[in-house]
Parts: C-alpha cells; sequence; structure tokens
C-alpha cells in the first residue's frame, strides 16, 4: 500500500499513515489516467539512446493498472514519421505518439524546447474526447512534469508525479568528466514539487531528497517501490543452460554491466577493478569474462569508443565483451549467465536492473547510492560498496571468485529477496496514491467553491 511520509527529528523519512481506500460511498479510483512521458518512448528497447529503466517501468506499471481497471493512454514524442498516431500496447493500455520537433537527431537537452509543440498535440487529443476523461495525470521525469503541470490545470485533475532522477542530487554527485543538469531543470522540477497533488518517490531515501533538496510537502510524498517482472526475469533453468545459450565458458568467472554507457552509471569502474583483480591473480586471466551489455547514452554519446580504449589501456581488452543492448528476455538470460552483476552508479533513484538480476538469481555488487541499499540486501544478496574505489570493487569479486559456491549461495537469496518486488504489488500501492490524490482534488475543489 502506498505510504505517506512524516518528517522526523532525525530528518529521516518515515511512514505516517495508509490511506483508507475503496470503504463504501469513500473515494474512487480513477477510470482513465494519461500518463506522460515526453522524452522516451515505452516501445523503445531499453538499453538504447535514452531508453532504460523508467521504460521497463511505465510500461510494466501501465500493464498492472490496466488489469485492475485503471485505463492507460501513454503520451509520448513520435520519434519516427512512420509511426500510427496510437499504438494498442496492451489490453487497456494505449501509446499515443505526439509530434514535437525533428523525429531524428533531437538530444535530452534539445526537448525543453518542443514542450509547447507537445503540450499542443495532448490538448488536441483530449479536446477530441468528452469532458472528465482523464481523471487524473501521472508524469515521469521533469520535461513531463511541466506538460503535465498544464494539462491537469486545464481538465481539472490531479497531478501525480514521478520524478525517477533529481537535478540537484544528479549534481551533488557527479562522475568526473560528467556535465551538470542545467539551471532550467533545477527550475523546472521546483515548479513540478509544488504544483503536483502527490510525488511519488521510489525509496524513502528519495522521499528525504524531495523535501531536503525541493522542499516538498512532506505529506504529498508517497513511498511505492517499483516492481519486477518475476515471470520474466527468474532463475529458470539456472546458470548452466544459458552460459550455453550465450556462448559462454560454463567455470569462469563473469562481472555483468548492464546499462546504458554513461559516465553515471560508471561502467569503466568495472574494468578498472578487474584490471586490479589480474593484476593480483594473473591465473584468473583464463577463467573471467567481462560482458558490457548496452548502447552509450547521455553524455556517452560524446566518445561511444571510450570503454574500448580504456578495456584496451588497462590490458584488458582480451577478457572485454561489448554487446549491444538485448530485448528483456535475452537480457534475462544475461542475468543469469552471469556470477555477479556490478552496478556502480554514481545516482540511481531505485535500480530496477538491480531486482531483475536478483530474481534471475545473481548476485549484485552495487555502489551504497540512492536506491540501491534497498534493492541490495548487503551480505545477503550482494555486497554494496562505499564510494568508487576500483580496489573495493576488485576486493568483492575476489571474493566470487574465490569462493564460487558463494555465487550459489547468495543467487539464491537474492531470488527470494526480488519475490517481494512484484508489479502487482506496486500497482495496487500507485492506485491508492491515485484514489489519495483525487480525494484531496475534490475536497479542496469543493471547499473552493464555497
Amino acid at each position: 500500500m502506498s505510504q505517506y511520509v512524516s518528517r522526523l527529528g532525525s530528518g529521516r523519512v518515515a511512514p505516517r499513515i495508509r490511506f483508507p481506500g475503496g470503504f463504501a460511498g469513500g473515494p474512487r479510483k480513477p477510470r482513465r489516467i494519461a500518463m506522460l512521458s515526453v522524452h522516451t518512448s515505452p516501445l523503445h528497447q531499453p538499453g538504447t539512446g535514452d531508453a532504460g529503466g523508467m521504460n521497463v517501468y511505465i510500461v510494466e506499471l501501465a500493464k498492472r493498472l490496466a488489469a485492475i481497471n485503471i485505463e492507460v493512454e501513454i503520451f509520448t514524442r513520435a520519434t519516427t514519421g512512420a509511426l500510427p498516431p496510437s499504438v494498442e500496447l496492451a489490453p487497456g493500455v494505449l501509446v499515443r505518439h505526439v509530434d514535437a520537433g525533428p523525429y531524428e537527431g533531437l538530444a535530452k537537452e534539445e526537448l525543453p524546447a518542443q514542450l509547447c509543440a507537445f503540450t499542443h498535440g495532448v490538448m488536441q487529443a483530449w479536446a477530441g474526447q468528452r469532458p472528465g476523461y482523464y481523471d487524473l495525470v501521472h508524469s515521469h521525469y521533469w520535461l513531463s512534469g511541466q506538460v503535465g503541470w498544464l494539462a491537469a490545470q486545464r481538465w481539472g485533475v490531479p497531478l501525480v508525479h514521478a520524478m525517477h532522477t533529481m537535478a540537484k542530487v544528479k549534481n551533488a554527485a557527479l562522475a568526473e568528466g560528467d556535465t551538470p543538469e542545467p539551471a532550467a531543470r533545477v527550475i523546472g522540477e521546483t515548479q513540478i514539487v509544488h504544483a503536483s497533488d502527490r510525488l511519488i518517490a521510489n525509496t524513502a531515501g528519495e522521499a528525504d531528497e524531495l523535501v531536503r533538496f525541493y522542499e516538498a510537502d512532506p505529506a504529498a510524498v508517497a513511498i511505492v517501490h517499483p516492481g519486477v517482472n518475476l515471470d520474466r526475469f527468474r532463475p529458470a533453468d539456472g546458470r548452466a543452460a544459458a552460459r550455453a545459450r550465450l556462448g559462454l565458458p560454463q567455470d569462469a568467472l563473469i562481472p555483468l554491466f548492464a546499462g546504458r554507457i554513461q559516465p553515471l552509471k560508471a561502467p569503466d569502474v568495472l574494468l578498472r577493478a578487474v584490471a586490479v583483480l589480474l593484476d593480483r591473480d594473473p591465473s584468473l586471466r583464463s577463467r573471467i569474462v567481462v560482458p558490457v551489455v548496452g548502447g552509450p547514452s547521455g553524455s556517452g554519446l560524446a566518445k561511444p569508443e571510450g570503454l574500448q580504449k580504456l578495456a584496451a589501456r588497462l590490458g584488458i581488452a582480451d577478457v572485454v565483451r561489448f554487446h549491444p543492448p538485448v530485448g528483456q528476455d535475452q537480457l534475462a538470460d544475461w542475468f543469469r549467465a552471469a556470477s555477479v552483476l556490478v552496478m556502480p552508479s554514481y545516482n540511481e533513484s531505485f535500480g530496477l536492473v538491480a531486482i531483475e538480476a536478483q530474481a534471475s538469481g545473481t548476485p549484485v555488487v552495487a555502489a551504497a547510492v540512492g536506491g540501491l541499499p534497498v534493492a541490495v540486501r548487503d551480505e545477503v544478496s550482494g555486497f554494496l560498496i562505499p564510494g568508487h574505489d576500483p580496489e573495493a570493487y576488485a576486493q568483492a569479486l575476489g571474493r566470487f571468485a574465490d569462493s564460487p559456491q558463494l555465487v550459489d549461495r547468495m543467487g539464491r537469496a537474492a531470488a527470494a529477496h526480488a519475490q517481494s518486488f512484484g508489479w502487482d504489488t506496486a500497482a495496487a500501492a500507485t492506485a491508492d496514491v491515485y484514489t489519495a490524490a483525487m480525494h484531496d482534488h475534490r475536497r479542496r475543489a469543493r471547499s473552493h467553491h464555497r
């Protein structure tokens, strides 16, 4: 269930009240919502361009909301002229393509200039419907929040917003050589925080950041952990079968990086850690394979071959295998095949990939940042590393190299830990947030008209 949060004297955020949803004559849940995802389409493959965990989040959440009778229409920017105006993603989930700016070659940083055009497209779609067609707007990421702010006001419905990442938080923990988020984004996010009826945070830590960095009203912040598709991400037929399918050696230590290749995700830390490990134990070279599955993104696009050059400079090009992004089913096989997933990110609002790997039966070595301490149970389903020192990551990887049974033991614990992160739970909690937002919105509207 969704949890509202109050600020404790210690600065921690804690559960305060649960919303009593669904009692007789009480608040009703929405029938149909407008979900906004300006900069990344739910139809795009995660790991390409700006597509990542947020895409997975939107697709899975929308499907599960539809399963509990909340219709979802997702508005996203058209990125090719060949797309039909709308596509049914699943029963009860419609993706609407909005023309806003050129189809190809528009970077995320250039999208604020297209928000007016995007808003126009959203308003056009709404104008063709009967009054009261949408009960609520749920926007994802700050670009969508700007459009959602206007749409919700115009339609007289509540705005629920999910930040996913925050400029002030990213700028406070910037990777070396990464570009700070612009002031325009900080201003935009601040406006959205104050315009939203409810803010959805992935973790208590993110809820605290909303209050601390953006002065969000604690009573308006709800904590809903994202889910994982437990049907797709599961141990299935095991590590050996997955390695056979992917052509990987059966007895190798396989530390995997899966995600967008950009400084924020810090894949370079894994490569440096492997170099340290091989320096210490050269005999490992014959039985280690380091797959990097993903494509360049964000500030990584400026030097797409940077990671290959680093592998060569470190003298480990022979053990690193670069693989382009893959579909979700094949990604599950990569997780199963790996000895361990390595996530040295500088910032993660949650770290969905960590839950997906654990659900597949694979332990995780991750930076102790953002939501990763919630996603990974330290010393049980993996290891959390303070900071980004390659030595510390090498030490953790060395434990798996020295003790192959640790992979299996932690893998079993990881699969058990991930079971509590199903999307059905996340969708039910999100529906509670919607119900609460609609209830408060109507109450405010009534008192305003008195």
